[in-house]
């Protein structure tokens, strides 16, 4: 069993960690006060590779997981929120076009997605449903030549500037509930669509979204995946996706953890550096091993995925082993910091907020248990 880094992906960690200290750290501060992304973020990325995603005959393929989940986590020390909208693009909405789009769709749009020239999103939870996938009641109704949406979309991340959208829908209100959904490719510039920006404390400067369909038209050729196959559908992208956001939620993990022990070996307090503390420095060592626990379990589920072996345990495994220690150890790094934390423009403010984030996105964490639950007694048949 090796655990060391492949050389090459080591290479591109180190030139990605380059690329977040000259175009990412400098500008920031103005995402996060305007509260958006650029299209130029998603365009240089795309220009770099770093989007764990290529064409070969026509379709598009994922390369490493292990290589997305160490950028994931490089990105979140700094801003899980800007991660999450980068992994949105390519793990929710590029995720589903690979794994289900014609491979004419994959060309036409796949491509200019993958170089960063069109944001992707996917379209889900509604109000009335959320872990219940299956409950959503947006319809698409059969008309000559395609299908007609209407409904709501109600937390929607790149849905402010997403070009395209991976939007499920009931297309047979009839049939089992397992087979009421079907899954279509979405311009989302088409006309009858509106966009409503929600505000929101978590994943800033990344946007959250409600977007509204009236009588949208999508064409039959995008129509993606089977008719009626839409839930096991979007199932399999959050089984997918659960693996670069438990990386994500480790890197906010570790972001706070990085914060906490500089401040720790600075700043002094009855006369001691608070690192000089047993109770703190007992703290640190139990924290680091939690977080070095999560990791393990982390790249195991990235080996499954590169070696294409069943990984579902393993993602939901690594997703809810990420957010519990993420969610300890980033309130202990606030902690630390005493009433600074409290503080919006603070750099530690953000981690506690965010690592809430990542405990709904993918599933919360009652959700992971259940697919744990089940996998576990897979084994007991």
């Amino acid at each position: 069993m090796d655990f060391a880094i492949p050389a090459e992906i080591a290479e591109e960690l180190d030139k990605f960690k380059a690329f977040i200290k000259t175009d990412i750290i400098p500008d920031l501060p103005n995402w996060c006060q305007k509260g958006a992304l650029p299209r130029t973020l998603f365009e240089k990325m795309g220009k770099q590779g770093w989007y764990g995603w290529t064409s070969e005959n026509g379709n598009l393929v994922r390369k490493s997981a292990l290589k997305e989940s160490l950028l994931a986590e490089a990105l979140a020390r700094l801003s899980p929120g800007v991660a999450i909208a980068v992994l949105a693009h390519i793990d929710l909405g590029l995720m589903g076009l690979g794994l289900f789009g014609s491979k004419e769709l994959q060309q036409t749009y796949g491509i200019p997605a993958v170089a960063g020239e069109a944001i992707m999103c996917l379209g889900n939870t509604e109000n009335i449903a959320g872990s219940d996938v299956a409950g959503i009641g947006m319809t698409a109704e059969k008309v000559d030549g395609g299908w007609k949406l209407n409904g709501t979309k109600a937390y929607v991340t790149n849905g402010l500037i997403a070009d395209w959208g991976i939007i499920t829908a009931v297309s047979d209100p009839g049939a089992e509930r397992k087979k009421r959904l079907s899954m279509y490719l979405v311009d989302l510039n088409a006309d009858g669509i509106k966009r409503k920006k929600l505000n929101k404390q978590v994943w800033i400067p990344s946007d959250l979204t409600r977007l509204s369909f009236k009588d949208v038209f999508v064409a039959d050729d995008h129509l993606l995946g089977r008719r009626g196959r839409g839930l096991h559908q979007v199932l399999e992208i959050f089984t997918n996706s659960r693996v670069p956001i438990a990386a994500l939620t480790l890197g906010s993990a570790v972001g706070a953890f990085d914060l906490a022990v500089k401040h720790m070996q600075q700043r002094k307090i009855f006369g001691k550096h608070i690192l000089d503390f047993q109770a703190k420095a007992y703290e640190l060592s139990d924290f680091y091993a939690k977080m070095e626990a999560a990791r393990l379990t982390l790249y195991k589920a990235c080996w499954l995925v590169d070696r294409g072996v069943d990984f579902r345990g393993a993602s939901s495994l690594a997703k809810y082993l990420s957010v519990e220690v993420a969610r300890e150890v980033t309130l202990w790094a606030a902690d630390i910091f005493g009433a600074a934390s409290v503080i919006q423009e603070h750099p530690i403010h953000k981690f506690p907020m965010d690592v809430w984030g990542s405990a709904l996105g993918e599933g919360t964490q009652d959700v992971q248990k259940l697919i744990i639950f089940r996998e576990v007694m897979k084994k007991y048949n």
